[in-house]
This record gives structure tokens, sequence and C-alpha cells, in this order.
């Protein structure tokens, strides 16, 4: 019996090695199929010695050919890896990694996603003869054995509005956080609170908590993964991937296909490859700080030191965090950065309580912006000389410092400022006064005539005509869109069911703003639109203009297209970041272009938003950002881009904190990952008429749960009716209502709370 379950045993190894390389022909794997072949067709004629002899053979020769199959492995082949139904879940980590735990909420489909797996759970330590229970709340996805209805891990909204939740919870309690992510991406539902909404709330929710965080990456689909992933350490299983997208969705980018085409396996293989979305990649760039070696071809239940080895890790790295936060824990340090390079040295030997102080977890705050802030620094061009960065940094420290005095120091003491300053001012008049009398008398003398002008001038000014706002009524303020200048005529879409009248391009993309005079329907404008007829003509400064989009993983034919996409646009980036002024408010805004490679997000992009977002820190300016459409992240940077998401919530979250005011509106197609992170999480978000808004298009959401939606899944009232955005406007008001949004959300300050 024991000889039929080893053999047992062999053969499920045998098929686990076929799945992963799928089923193509090799000489190793050929060669395990026929020794155990041979052996269950003669084995029945072996005396049980010779048998289990023979069974020992075997599995000597399963566990050096494994190994030799591991250095064989393509990326394509861990992705497969991390899908497989043997693949270790969360329920197998909460039973051999911690010493005790309690499943938080059930397995109902909705409110409790199945998908979503939360613990309270205990790691005991025994150190000097004492025991030390530690409590942690552990957070992940749950795929569980290929059980059907945890959906593969793909999160559904309230999913990850419980994990926000319990998030809460621990932060209120002082705990550390452990989150595992194991998902191929969130599920693309925009039922209330909304996919892209939901995950927004807890980018913004991790970028602050006070307590330590952890996660460990097994299976990391795009802003899925970010949902959880914010994180002090970032730890990741060797046999695990990290990625904007799957592989088999980049191939159908790549290949441009539609109407349920599949791509080829190689397309697949090579999209896999160029995305650069192992552990090892993933290291190198910069995205998680350590891998976690597995056994050969992937950790499986069974595999026990397994487990031992990502226990010791995960209570080393919330050591680490802790410790580098509490300060002067000198010994303890040194003891852990010495173990980290030993063999077979275990974390549990030293003690380390992981309650922090109030000062503590400030810092532990700072220390995560400062160390997403730091991410993807290598992936965008900045030409800019030597001499214009030293500029930049003085004008941001000369900024700190003035900021300081007026809004820290100077509010402080303003009562006592403004009672000298005002004494100082009375006394100043009275002099100013009497030294101006000589001067008015000479002024006089010198030039009799000047009153009769001066009184022209006003009986002029009174009698004849006045533009409405500056720059108005001159020719180089005015905006005329390209769309304006073709003779030709254009119907309405809603021309059947609201009788609009067909409408002449010069007029609908001239006076009318682009807008159907009948039905209200909104025609696509340029953002130049924008830019000329929001803002005050002539303020517009823009900032950042150095900082270009890039490849940086050496992705075929990206740079041919960016560089194609900047010819056509005299743009270097999706991103526009500007000063300007509405009705002489100052206000710093980051535009999202949707004709630079569809507004997609990569590092460059990224970059520009948080230097706005600090900008308007410093300065202490109201912070708008204007979508005039974006697709999401650009794939073609793969993790690159995708590390954007909470780089750029931290940005805001930080101004906000400070008492910043974040306005986010958007145009027309508004998709994916900026969506889902540093635009969704605005507490004031608007929509221009005909906006479609989302997590994911109808496409993308076909592909991934085989629903068709109704036409007007994404539009701008159905975002209005699920909550995520907070007003619909019309193109013609913007300009109006951002200078209301302005005085009454910001109040007389504009910029505190």
């Amino acid at each position: 019996m024991d000889i039929e379950k080893r053999i047992q045993s062999l053969a499920a190894r045998l098929k686990y090695i076929q799945d992963i390389f799928a089923e193509r022909e090799d000489a190793n794997i050929e060669l395990l199929h026929s020794k155990l072949k041979d052996f269950t067709d003669n084995g029945g004629a072996m005396s049980a010695q010779e048998a289990a002899r023979q069974v020992e053979a075997l599995e000597d020769l399963y566990a050096f050919l494994e190994k030799k199959l591991e250095r064989e492995l393509t990326p394509m082949d861990k992705v497969r890896i991390v899908r497989h139904p043997q693949r270790i879940c969360l329920k197998d980590i909460l039973e051999n990694v911690y010493d005790n735990y309690t499943e938080i909420g059930g397995e109902g489909e909705y409110n409790i996603d199945p998908s979503v797996l939360i613990a309270r759970a205990y790691i005991t330590r025994r150190v000097g003869g004492k025991v030390y229970n530690q409590p942690i709340m552990v957070i992940g996805q749950e795929k569980g054995h290929g059980e059907e209805f945890r959906n593969g891990g793909s999160v559904k909204p309230w999913g990850n509005a419980k994990a926000q939740h319990y998030m809460q919870v621990a932060e209120t309690e002082n705990i550390p956080i452990h989150t595992y992510v194991f998902t191929p991406g969130a599920y693309p539902l925009e039922d209330y609170p909304g996919a892209a909404q939901q995950i927004a709330r807890n980018l913004y929710e991790m970028a602050g908590l006070k307590v330590p965080v952890i996660a460990v990456f097994s299976e990391g689909g795009s802003g899925g993964a970010e949902a959880i992933g914010l994180a002090d350490v970032r730890l990741m299983l060797s046999h695990g991937y990290y990625s904007v997208i799957s592989p088999e969705g980049a191939a159908a980018i790549e290949g441009r296909l539609r109407g349920g085409q599949r791509a080829s396996a190689e397309l697949i293989e090579t999209c896999a490859r160029r995305l650069k979305i192992t552990a090892d990649d993933n290291r190198t760039m910069g995205y998680v700080d350590r891998v976690i070696q597995e056994p050969p071809l992937g950790a499986r239940p069974e595999h026990y030191d397994f487990f031992k080895v990502l226990r010791s890790e995960v209570i080393r790295a919330t050591d680490e965090v802790v410790l580098n936060v509490r300060g002067w824990k000198f010994f303890r340090a040194m003891t852990l950065s010495a173990q980290r390079n030993k063999r077979n040295a275990s974390a549990e030997d030293i003690y380390v309580r992981w309650t922090l102080s109030a000062g503590a977890r400030d810092r532990l705050v700072w220390r995560r912006y400062q160390r997403f802030r730091r991410m993807s620094r290598h992936a965008y061009i900045d030409n800019s000389p030597l001499t214009k960065k030293v500029e930049r940094l003085a004008r941001e420290a000369g900024w700190s410092v003035y900021s300081f005095f007026k809004y820290d120091f100077f509010r402080k003491h303003k009562k006592k400022f403004t009672h000298m300053l005002e004494e100082i001012g009375s006394e100043f008049q009275v002099v100013r006064d009497k030294a101006a009398v000589p001067l008015r008398w000479a002024r006089r003398a010198l030039a009799p005539g000047r009153a009769a002008v001066c009184s022209e001038e006003a009986g002029k000014s009174l009698t004849e005509l006045s533009c409405w706002d500056k720059g108005s009524c001159d020719t180089p303020g005015v905006y005329v869109s390209p769309q304006a200048r073709e003779d030709r005529v254009l119907t309405c879409t809603n021309a059947e069911t609201h009788g609009c009248k067909d409408l002449w391009a010069p007029d609908l993309f001239g006076d009318f703003a682009g807008v159907c005079p009948t039905c209200g329907h909104h025609f696509r404008m340029e953002y130049q639109w924008y830019l000329h007829n929001v803002f005050d003509y002539g303020s517009i400064f823009e900032f950042s203009r150095s900082v270009e989009s890039g490849n940086p993983l050496d992705y075929d034919g990206l740079s041919a297209k960016l560089e194609k996409a900047k010819a056509e646009t005299g743009l270097k980036s999706a991103c526009v970041t500007f000063e300007a002024r509405i009705k002489h408010v100052n206000v710093i805004c980051a535009t999202l272009v949707g004709t630079f490679r569809g507004g997609s997000v990569g590092a460059a992009e990224g970059e520009k938003f948080v230097r706005a977002a600090e900008r308007a820190r410093k300065k202490h300016y109201p912070f708008i950002a204007y979508v005039h459409g974006t697709a999401g992240i650009r794939i073609q940077e793969g993790v690159n881009g995708v590390i954007q998401m909470p780089r750029c919530t931290m940005a805001v979250r930080r101004y906000i904190e400070a008492g910043g005011l974040y306005i986010v509106v958007y145009d027309t197609n508004s998709y994916a990952g900026p969506v889902a992170s540093f635009l969704g999480c605005s507490p004031y978000q608007f929509a221009i008429r005909s906006a479609n808004i989302g997590f994911a298009g109808p496409g993308v959401i076909k592909e991934t749960t085989g629903l068709d939606i109704p036409p007007n899944y994404h539009v701008a009232h159905q975002a209005l009716s699920r909550g995520h955005i907070h007003g619909i406007w019309d193109r013609r008001d913007v300009r109006a209502n951002l200078n209301q949004a302005l005085q009454t959300m910001g109040g007389r300050n504009l910029y505190y709370r």
C-alpha cells in the first residue's frame, strides 16, 4: 500500500510538471514519463524489496530532474505555476505560518466576498524562557485549490471594502498588517461602491496607515494587487509574477485581436518576457525588497519547510519596519541585519515589540512616503541640465520656507502681528501723507494739463464698451478648434430621439463649444479648448516639461510609438502640469491628455503628477486634475507604470492632509488604474456631461467576466448614481463651476479646510 501511494504521488508530480510546461516536448519530461510507465507496467512482477528500491530510485530521479527543469522555467511557465490549483493559497499559509487564527466573515456572495480572506492571527515567540503572543491582521486574496466560488481571487468591490475596514481596525488596535497578494486582477464590476472607486479608497487608506504593513506577492495582477499591496516591505515568492496586465491581455492588445480571437502561444510567451514580470525582474527594478526562494517548480501545500522560511521572512520584515521607526534599538537591528545573510537563521531568536508610539507611527508614514517617492526614477527621461535641476530645488526650498513663515509660523501669531502691522501702517500713512504734500505741489506745477486728460479718460471708460473678462476681446486669447475650420455638416447622435437638427461644423465647434443646442450632447473637444476657455488668458505657466516618457523595459516598438506621439501632439508625455489662474485665483493643474497614447500613465506621467501635488502643497494652491482622457496604465512599461497608482495616491493624500483642496474633472473616456487610485481618491470629483468613467472598458469586462454590459454602463449619470462622481457639468460652464467650487469648497483661504 505504501508503494502504491508513492507511485500515485509521483504520477501527480508528473501531471503537475506537464501542466506547468504546457505539454511542450522536453527530453527530461519524456524520461520521467517513460520511467514511471516502465515501473507501473512491470512493478507487479517485482518483489516488495525490489519494488521499494525502484520507487526510491524513481523519487531521486524526479527530485533531480525537477531541479534541472527549474532552471529552464520561462516567465510564462511561472505564470502557469501561480495559476495552478496545487499552488499554495492563503488558508495554507494561515495553517502553517501562524500559530493561531480566527477567520473573520463567512462565504456569502455579497458583503463577504469569498475571494478575500481576513483573519485575526497570532505569532508565538519563545525568547529567553518567555512566551510572547503577537497579534497580526492578515488580509489577502484567497484562490483556494480550484474552488470556483472564490472566483480565482478576483475581488469584487465589497471584498476590497471589507479589507479596507479591517485595515482600519488593525490601525485602531495598533497591530501590524500582513497582506498576501494572490489575484489575477480585480473583478471589474461598477456596482456600488464600484471597482475603481473602492481600490482608490483602499490605496488612500493604506498610504496613511500608522501600523507596519508587510505585503507578500505571489500573483499580482494590476490594480487588484495594489488594493492591498501598498506596504512598508514588499516580499515576493520566487515563482510569482507582478504585472500591469496578464500576458494574454498584453498579447491581445499587441496583436490587435477582436471578436474572441485568441493570441498565439508564441506571442503570449514574448509578452510575458517583455513585461519583466518575474520576482527577479521586480527586485532589480526596486519594486520588491526581497525574494523568498521556493522549492523547485513552486511551493505546494506539502512543502512544510517552505512555510518555515516564509514565517521567518514575514517576522523579520515586521521587526525591521518597527526598529527602523522606533530608533536606538541598535543591537537588535544589527542582529537582524546579520541574520538576513545567514542560512537557517531564525528571526524568532530575538523579541521586538510590534506596538508603536505616536511619534514612531508618524515616522512610519513619512518613511513610507519617501520609499514610494524614490521608486521608478529610472523609468522616465529628464533631460533638464544640472543648473535647471538645482534651480528647481532652490525654488522648492524657497517655497517651503515662505509657506512655513506665512502659514505655520505667522498664523500662530496672527493677532500679534496684525495689531503690530496696523499700528506701524497707521504711523507710516501719516508720515507718507506729510512727505507727499511737496511732491503733489511740484507735479501740479509741472503738468497742468494732466487733470483734464484723466477726466477725459474717465469719461471714455463710462461711455465705451468694455470686455467682460481679461483677454476675451484679444484675438490671441481665442482658441479655434481645428474641427471648426472644416466645411461639413454633422448629425447629432440623439437626432432620432430628440429631433436635433444637423449642425454646421464651424458653428458647432465654434460658438456652441461642441455642444448640441437641442439636446446638449457633447462632442469631443481638444484639451487646448479647456486651457484657453477655463483659465485666465496669459496665466498658464507650464513646469516639469523636461520630464518625458521613455521605454524603461526596452519594449519592442514602444520607442517608435512614443516618438510618433511626441511629433503629432508636440508633447513629451501624456501629462501636462502648469500653474494658472481662474478668475484671478491661483491654481495648480495636472492634465492627462487623451491624444498622447490614449492618455495612458507611465513613469513620466506619474512623476509629473507627483511634482504637481508637491508644488501645490508647498505653494498652498488648490490642485485640479483635468482628465481629457485616460486609457489607464501604459502596459508597455510594466510595473514601472502600475507603481504610479500608489506613488501618486500618497502624494495626493499628503497634500489633502496638509489642508489642500483637490478637485478632479473627467472628460471623454476615463478608465482603469488612474481612476482606481490618484483620481478616484479625490473627495470632489466631477464629470463633463459626455464622460465615460469606470474601472474597465466594455471589451475587458466581456473578456474577464463573460457578461454583456448595457451601452450606458459607464456614462457620467451612472457614475453619479453609484457615488463615484459628485456632479455633472456642461462644458460651457466649467470655468464658472470651477470658480464656484474654489470659492465654496476651499472657503476664504482657498487652501485650508
